[in-house]
């Protein structure tokens, strides 16, 4: 059944709207800036999804970890210390020292056909990497979309820290549009991959397509035991181009998504759920899809990373030149989504939880639709509440 777009109460969007104009910081890059919606608020405890975190935040940018990089996508944090970061265009994984932003090149990943939205793209580590040192990436070949692994050695020289690459999982649609490309491992152990349409609308609805879905599939690539449909790794579809994966603190998984014209969204992910599109751009009234918990006009967001902190999630807005703190109570927003960071960095790609209060987050101005500094691209530290 093909179902009529709806769109949301005129006041709703305006209120989305009016929540995206006006907030944000200002300030140079690494400068120390802050921004907040209403009186800041000083860093506290890390909440639970069960707690009903304070409508009004803030965002602190701590410093400026690395600059100077191209085209970053995917930001994977060691456990002892320091940041894998891989280059979209330039195929490579490079290490950055978190404390002094020096950067170590691991090496380049072979096979890696960058053009368009595609290219080396998500990272991830392996759940036992402190005694396997695997690390997974996701990336677009001549023909496909795949998710290969490699060992990872520092003892070697720079250049020459990575393992060939061994092919996990292959056949994800690839075009010069919508890759997806976010990958990550799960509270389950289970790994998810969010992938996307490549400019077939079509392939979202069939469950047979491995293209606008997020897949789950065990670390070797098969599908994952308890997944919705059998002998499959499709965990949800009818997605148009799924490009953040986070887990709340009660391992809830939440996912972003770009929409075309009208809506972007973030979804809390149900196994089996079907999200709508092309049939679909944000809400609806009919009962077979499921609806975003929080949706933004695309000028203001077109989200890509996401992660999960102080009882929110965060995401990096594209086009929109912003970060975005979404409350929540369970897995319903709990106050309307806040923006900081509005135009003062450009472009942000990915955020990843770095503990407590702090996220990483990568700028993404060195893509070809961004306008670089002389120091873009650069991974920042930020403090948020």
């Amino acid at each position: 059944m093909v179902r009529r777009r709806v769109v949301t109460a005129v006041v709703a969007a305006t209120a989305l709207l009016a929540v995206g104009c006006s907030s944000g910081g200002g300030g140079t890059p690494g400068g120390g800036e802050s921004s907040s919606a209403g009186s800041a608020a000083p860093s506290s405890p890390g909440r639970t999804a069960e707690e009903t975190p304070p409508a009004k935040g803030s965002v602190r940018v701590v410093r400026t970890v690395a600059d100077h990089l191209k085209t970053p996508w995917g930001l994977a944090p060691l456990p002892g210390g320091g940041l894998l970061v891989s280059s979209r265009d330039d195929g490579t994984i490079t290490r950055v020292d978190d404390r002094t932003g020096r950067k170590t090149l691991l090496g380049t990943v072979p096979g890696v056909a960058a053009d368009g939205e595609g290219g080396l793209l998500g990272i991830a580590l392996s759940p036992d990497h402190a005694s396997d040192h695997l690390v997974y990436a996701y990336l677009t070949t001549d023909s496909d979309n795949r998710i290969v692994r490699m060992l990872y050695d520092p003892r070697k020289p720079a250049g020459e820290q990575l393992g060939a690459p061994d092919t996990v999982f292959k056949g994800i649609p690839k075009g010069f549009i919508h890759n997806g490309g976010r990958i990550a491992f799960g509270p389950d152990g289970m790994l998810y991959a969010g992938t996307g349409e490549s400019g077939d609308r079509g392939l979202a609805q069939d469950r047979n397509s491995l293209g606008g879905k997020i897949l789950r599939m065990t670390p070797e690539g098969e599908p994952a035991p308890g997944n919705p449909f059998g002998n499959s790794v499709v965990y949800s579809y009818g997605h148009r181009n799924v490009q953040g994966l986070a887990w709340d603190d009660k391992q809830r998984l939440y996912a972003s998504e770009f929409g075309q014209d009208t809506w972007d969204e973030l979804n809390a992910i149900k196994p089996g759920g079907n999200y709508g599109w092309p049939d679909a751009e944000g809400r609806s009234s009919d009962p077979q899809y499921q609806n975003p918990i929080a949706q933004w006009p695309t000028d203001v967001a077109s989200p890509s990373g996401i992660a999960y902190a102080e009882g929110s999630i965060w995401m990096a807005g594209l086009r929109g030149q912003r970060l975005w703190r979404i409350p929540l109570k369970g897995t319903e927003t709990s106050a309307p989504p806040q923006a900081f960071l509005t135009g003062a960095h450009g472009r942000l790609r990915t955020v990843v939880a770095a503990g407590g209060d702090k996220l990483w987050l990568t700028t993404s101005n060195t893509d070809g639709r961004g306008k670089p500094s002389p120091s873009d691209d650069r991974i920042l530290e930020v403090e948020v509440s």
